[in-house]
């Protein structure tokens, strides 16, 4: 297809440090009948794959100098990157003075940042500071409209193809795609430069962050924030790809966080894991561990193919249903077929995990009439050290929270009771990566392999406590006889089983509510009383509770009781620790401070 913006590439200058590849593309150059210049070890890579070089120097007239600080810095050299092509006057000024147009310059830069993290000397590192490089690569891009300009390995094969494709040419827009790489490159190479020199000094740190969008977002966290785009940290991969649908604000929110939490989870505890995510808060996260009978009534899944994967899952999303509904499902492992079909009769807005079978993925993407959101997460990225927000005009930024949950945080046990069973100490391991991903202050139940109640962003403790612990008492009371025996119409859809049986569970209905709740059951049920009510609550025990701060005061333990917690950790530190412990030793309570905080925000 034609293109007036093409260039002919006739006179390459090859000046690179990373030379990974540069065989390859001397060869593609040769075969295009393209003049190669070059420098010093380039120079010799390139002469040595077979390539006839002209080195530098013969069209300067002038040597190396300084220990190769001086190679490339000269008018006949960047007289022939910047004249315009366009313009006839620079033309004429090039043919007065004997200088040839360069059309592409295959430049990368010296490892100033490898050589800052190496711990070298100043003396060292100042001789990583790239001068001629940055040069070259500025003059070609901006005149891009004349010159093209590789900075990467990464980008030689495509430049190959094209020119191959094209008789020795490339097009405008790929000059400028180009262009703009180079300049990003450049700038975040003298940001690290100058974050260095204040590092050196007395000056105040200078922070320098790019980033790339990968695309843009329909809106922010509201529909008025506009415009909204999801962007990586130049020099990071992206932490997940996109196999189906238009990931929103909220939806990267919640993976991105709850593929943290699954990862940790399996990794701390050996099993498949799986959580379920609302406004980057778990409503529950669970291991894949086996259900009874009776939980798998409870759960909807009687008869049904479990997978380990399907019972983590099917776990996660039970532990609190109602707030479950539109949720976002992270997935430690491979998503099975047993798992699909159960996330398929769910309402829910998408999923990320490591993999899919080829049958799930079908299943999953035919949710949503197909716009079912589908991310990969990748397991082997590693996310910058340092975090960065902006909130109000300024940015705030900490390293991240890299700490790992392991049973080494349960060995300092404080109180009188001493023993913490396997299954304690895996459920206080539960609860404890879960606190870690959920809005503070934060507490998380866990029992059985799954969170059971979640507490979140509450501003004191104790309602933290009492929110999560109302979740665990409905979590139990689901499993009551009179909840499992009630008799739903035949088409009764599982969302409004879901909350038909919370109003049973509560009975706060009012009386219109009351009447459109009847009408749900093929028999209306009698109402639990008060005594069957206590009676079931006061036998749940061995429940185990975390925290993502200390206990400033015993009322938190007091409440904890109610909702039958016999294990415990949390940091610790507050002066109320010696009534805290007094609190845990009266209930026959077994409490280990961990030392580690867990505030997110």
């Amino acid at each position: 297809m034609a293109d007036e913006g093409r260039i002919k590439i006739r006179r390459a200058l090859v000046s690179v440090f990373d030379k990974a590849g540069i065989e390859v593309l001397g060869k593609a150059l040769k075969e295009q009948g393209v003049s190669v210049i070059s420098t010093g070890g380039t120079g010799k890579k390139l002469a040595e794959s077979g390539l006839d070089v002209i080195e530098v120097a013969s069209i300067t007239k002038w040597p190396e100098m300084l220990d190769g600080r001086v190679k490339t810095l000269h008018p006949c050299i960047h007289g022939g990157l910047l004249a315009n092509r366009a313009n006839p006057a620079h033309m004429e000024t090039l043919k007065e003075l004997n200088v040839e147009p360069i059309d592409l310059v295959v430049c990368n830069l010296y490892q100033f940042e490898k050589a800052v993290a190496e711990g070298k000397p100043f003396e060292g590192c100042i001789e990583m500071i790239d001068i001629g490089g940055p040069t070259m690569v500025r003059a070609a891009a901006k005149n891009c409209d004349s010159v093209a300009i590789a900075t990467s390995p990464e980008q030689y094969a495509e430049i190959i193809e094209e020119l191959k494709a094209n008789d020795g040419t490339l097009s405008k827009a790929t000059r400028r795609s180009l262009a703009r790489t180079a300049f990003a490159l450049t700038a975040k190479y003298d940001a690290a430069v100058a974050s260095y020199f204040c590092d050196q000094t007395d000056a105040p740190p200078l922070k320098t962050r790019q980033y790339a969008q990968e695309f843009p977002l329909k809106y922010g966290v509201n529909p008025h924030q506009k415009p909204a785009a999801l962007s990586r940290v130049v020099g990071y991969d992206m932490p997940f790809e996109v196999i189906n649908g238009a990931p929103g604000y909220t939806n990267l929110m919640d993976a991105l966080n709850s593929w943290q939490l699954v990862s940790e989870l399996e990794a701390a505890v050996g099993l498949p894991a799986a959580a379920s995510f609302k406004h980057v808060s778990p409503a529950g996260a669970a291991v894949g561990v086996p259900l009874s009978d009776e939980m798998l009534q409870v759960y909807e899944a009687t008869g049904v193919d479990l997978s380990p994967t399907a019972l983590a899952y099917l776990r996660a999303r039970n532990a609190d249903p109602m707030s479950s509904f539109g949720d976002f499902i992270a997935i430690s492992g491979v998503v099975d077929v047993a798992t699909a079909k159960l996330i398929k009769r769910e309402v829910s807005d998408g999923i990320i995990a490591r993999g899919f079978e080829p049958e799930a993925l079908e299943i999953l993407k035919a949710k949503k009439g197909g716009k079912y959101l589908v991310l990969q997460g990748n397991p082997d990225f590693i996310p910058p050290t340092d975090e960065f927000k902006e909130v109000y005009g300024v940015a705030v930024s900490q390293k991240r929270n890299d700490a790992v949950i392991t049973k080494d945080l349960l060995k300092e046990v404080v109180t009188k009771e001493k023993v913490i069973s396997e299954a304690a100490g895996r459920d206080l391991l539960i609860a404890t990566i879960a606190v870690k991903y959920t809005q503070s202050n934060s507490v998380c139940f866990a029992a059985g392999g799954q969170v059971v109640g979640v507490g979140a962003g509450q501003q004191s403790r104790v309602d933290c406590v009492k929110l999560a612990g109302r979740k665990v008492l409905m979590w139990h009371l689901r499993q009551h006889p009179k909840v499992m025996a009630l008799k739903f119409k035949e088409g009764v859809k599982r969302v409004d089983r879901v909350n038909a049986r919370v109003a049973y569970i509560n009975d706060d209905m009012t009386p219109p509510e009351r009447a459109l709740w009847e009408v749900l059951f093929a028999e209306v049920p009698e109402m639990l009383t008060p005594e069957e009510r206590k009676s079931w609550c006061d036998a749940l025990t061995g429940v185990a509770l975390s925290s993502d701060a200390f206990f400033p005061f015993r009322d938190n333990i007091d409440q904890a009781t109610k909702y039958g917690v016999k294990f415990i950790v949390q940091p610790g530190g507050s002066n109320g620790d010696p009534a805290v412990i007094g609190a845990c030793d009266d209930y026959g309570m077994t409490m280990a401070m961990s030392g580690l905080r867990l505030f997110h925000h």
